[in-house]
């Protein structure tokens, strides 16, 4: 029972406070520990670097997992409250939903109102590439990209790994998929990130092919095409460097019969849909209709466990 209410409280503190301060944030912190940890990295050996990365990612999971272990532990058998509201905060900590509604709203609006310069700058808090140059219609993409990939990791993913390890898992998570973020493949720190990468794909494998067929039945849900977003899917999903981004992107491409584009990377689905402003509410929705089918997912999973147990 505490798990329900833990997971209700954590998302009603997202849904009415958003994200939390910078100096509060343990996401922050995360990097914050990460960045170190580069500084003082080795820059050359390719084995050495994937030692120390190994050995980074092992000790930040360290820093913040196990506190949140024994803190909830020690609160647990003192007072049932105080454990539910210290777990349903750092169960928040792990994922946002407002925060990406808000960006992505921000960025459709400035794009609605032909400011370019700005609708880039705000681009900038959803993706890792080069927004300076692009256009409106890579604009509208990189934003329904992001969109649909963040349901899987910045959503989805977390809470799975709440309900399989509790608050610990959950942010056990974050840290791995901080670092991927931070360091992961390529560029100057591409060994000593690289076993945070490959950590992160093993870890979001289920989460993203999970967020896909929640974007399908999303897409039947909110009246958009599900058959297409199920052939567009299957079809596209490979076509990412990421083993598991195309998933829940190849979904929503195809619900919304458009063609997401990174130029000189990959192309998903097909150009029915011109990429106008407006489609980037309808990527929203899918995001609102699959969180919403994913929590209630969660809390059956929660009362057939308590059924079990009892």
């Amino acid at each position: 029972m505490e798990n329900i209410i833990i997971l209700l409280l954590a998302l009603a503190i997202d849904l009415t406070m958003g994200e939390f301060p910078r100096s509060l944030h343990p996401v922050v912190w995360m990097g914050k520990v990460t960045s170190l940890g580069l500084r003082i990295a080795p820059r050359q050996g390719r084995c050495a670097q994937l030692i120390y990365g190994a050995g980074v990612i092992i000790l930040t999971i360290a820093l913040f997992a196990l506190p949140a272990y024994f803190l909830l532990s020690y609160l647990m058998g003192l007072n049932m409250v105080a454990y539910v509201l210290v777990a349903a905060f750092l169960l928040k900590s792990t994922f946002s939903l407002k925060e990406l509604h808000r960006v992505a709203f921000r960025v459709e609006g400035f794009l609605e109102r032909g400011n370019l310069s700005k609708a880039r700058v705000e681009m900038k808090g959803l993706v890792s590439r080069d927004t300076s140059k692009l256009d409106e219609p890579h604009l509208v993409s990189a934003t329904v990209e992001s969109v649909a990939e963040n349901t899987s990791d910045s959503f989805i993913a977390p809470l799975l790994y709440f309900l399989l390890f509790g608050v610990p898992g959950a942010i056990a998570y974050r840290v791995v998929n901080t670092l991927d973020a931070m360091a992961g493949y390529h560029g100057e720190y591409e060994y000593l990130g690289k076993f945070a990468a490959r950590l992160d794909d093993g870890l979001n494998f289920i989460p993203a092919r999970l967020s896909g067929l929640l974007m399908v039945a999303a897409a039947y849900l909110c009246r958009r095409d599900g058959k297409d977003a199920w052939r567009v899917m299957l079809r596209d999903h490979g076509k990412t460097e990421s083993l598991n981004a195309g998933w829940p992107m190849s979904a929503a491409a195809g619900a919304l019969k458009t063609r997401l584009e990174k130029v000189g990377h990959y192309s998903l689905g097909n150009a029915n849909n011109p990429l106008s402003p407006q489609l980037i509410f309808s990527g929203i929705r899918l995001m609102e209709i699959s969180a919403l089918l994913w929590i209630g997912l969660c809390l059956i999973v929660e009362v057939m466990d308590l059924a079990f147990i009892a």
